[in-house]
């Protein structure tokens, strides 16, 4: 059979089925009213004209966590920080324990503390935890993912791909761009 005759042989077999109440128009459909004869009498189908988009299946939940004006600091070598702003997009709190990135063989989630008029930097016990639907911002001076033995030099306007490793185990993935800056030196608790 070639293409032309079942072209010309489907829509009666559907017309037919249609009229019949054997079949319908699949939901979801444009259609328009093609009048069509079938067996010698009139009758009028619905034929598909367009699809409507189907939505994707949900088979990868949405991120817990969404990453807003992520920035690293630039380095030649040694030590660097990123920050951002993690947004929780849950309904439960949400707590980053790692983070990594290519550019370093040693990544930490540091927070600053302040005594007696001096700053510490050290590692974060128990790492970020962002409340439901809250925020938590990285900021320097402030807590942090720090970058130590940075291997590759991170040259202003660079983007580097970062990945937070959250409690449960799932991860977030982002990119965040180098910039120039001299500020937030602070020094390493005794243990760090």
């Amino acid at each position: 059979m070639t293409i032309t005759t079942v072209a010309r042989v489907l829509p009666a077999a559907l017309t037919a089925l249609l009229a019949a109440g054997a079949c319908s128009a699949p939901s979801g459909t444009v259609t328009d009213a093609i009048p069509r004869t079938v067996a010698g009498t009139a009758t009028t189908i619905a034929a598909t004209t367009a699809t409507t988009a189907s939505p994707a299946p949900a088979s990868a939940a949405a991120a817990p966590l969404s990453i807003s004006d992520p920035w690293v600091k630039t380095a030649r070598s040694g030590m660097s920080a990123a920050f951002a702003t993690l947004v929780n997009t849950t309904g439960e709190a949400v707590t980053v324990v790692a983070a990594s990135t290519p550019v370093s063989s040693s990544v930490e989630l540091h927070e600053v503390v302040g005594d007696g008029g001096t700053t510490t930097m050290r590692r974060k016990q128990g790492g970020f935890v962002i409340p439901a639907g809250g925020r938590h911002v990285l900021q320097p001076g402030g807590d942090h993912i720090m970058l130590m033995g940075v291997r590759t030099s991170v040259e202003p306007g660079t983007e580097v791909p970062f990945t937070l490793t959250l409690k449960d185990g799932r991860t977030v993935s982002f990119m965040a761009v180098a910039k120039d800056f001299a500020g937030a030196n602070e020094s390493y608790a005794p243990h760090e």
